[in-house]
């Protein structure tokens, strides 16, 4: 994570945003999904599983992007269905997204999950490598994968 600059983020901005911070983060794995909904998976993922929203760019109800960050680190980018000219996005179409989020509090995300509506796949389980995980599904039918495990030492 980087030091506050002091901007604001976009907080559900149409079409635009805010001053770019100082420093970009670290390099990281940004995942990227379309939905259909798009302001509302935005909401859904924020209230449900405490993602924070610091961009949404677009005209109405249409995202042409939007960025939401993991608290411990990442976060993803998405965005409305539109046209898609060379036909990458169309072969994902939205549902078929899936991640795994490590978090160092699976029973309080869990929690806050179930509180806020969403759709528990897996209950709280242990894993045979010392994981404690469960999964749910968000409003568009994305599958999220939450746990403790944060990868092999490198």
């Amino acid at each position: 994570m980087t030091e506050s600059t002091g901007d604001t983020p976009a907080q559900g901005a149409s079409g635009g945003g805010s001053a770019r911070a100082k420093t970009a983060p670290p390099p990281q794995v940004w995942p990227t999904l379309r939905a259909r909904d798009a302001r509302g998976l935005i909401r859904f993922l924020v209230d449900a599983f405490g993602f924070e929203e610091t961009a949404v760019y677009g005209e109405g109800d249409t995202v042409a992007h939007a960025e939401l960050a993991w608290p411990e680190g990442g976060g993803i980018m998405l965005g409305s269905v539109r046209e898609d000219p060379d036909g990458t996005w169309a072969k994902r179409p939205p549902g078929s997204f899936g991640a795994y989020v490590v978090t160092a509090d699976p029973d309080a995300l869990h929690a806050r999950a179930k509180a806020a509506g969403a759709e528990i796949t897996a209950e709280l389980f242990e894993t045979d490598y010392g994981s404690r995980d469960f999964a749910a599904r968000d409003i568009e039918g994305n599958h999220w994968y939450f746990g403790t495990y944060p990868g092999e030492p490198r």
